[in-house]
């Protein structure tokens, strides 16, 4: 086989082993946005004093505390609501830096320049 045959079937692989890069680099973003959004949601239902009874407000506190799980005790002021906007806002912080991070290296690595 010839070299130059070679060249253009790893080509053609390279291609097709690229092309659910765009695709991914979509779904990784959709997935930081709602993250993110659910964290500030919960931010927001926490300050505000939101109804702990209520089915809507009881289930975004719950997604919310399981993932700022990792900075759940970052910050230990002895105000409850400043607690959780600090940490559950470093988390949301943390989620939007590295899914946009991950989103542009992927769009990269699919030849896809960003538009800003």
């Amino acid at each position: 086989m010839e070299a130059s045959t070679v060249v253009a079937r790893l080509g053609r692989v390279s291609r097709l082993a690229r092309r659910p890069l765009p695709l991914l680099a979509r779904a990784v973003g959709l997935a930081t946005a709602v993250t993110v959004a659910v964290l500030v949601v919960g931010i927001l239902l926490v300050v505000a004093d939101g109804n702990p009874h209520n089915d809507i407000v009881s289930t975004i506190d719950d997604w919310a505390k399981s993932l700022a799980g990792p900075f759940a005790d970052m910050f230990a002021p002895h105000a409850h609501k400043l607690a959780v906007a600090l940490n559950w806002g470093v988390a949301a912080a943390v989620y939007l830096v590295a899914g946009n991070v991950l989103a542009t290296r992927l769009r990269r690595l699919a030849g896809i320049e960003h538009k800003d």
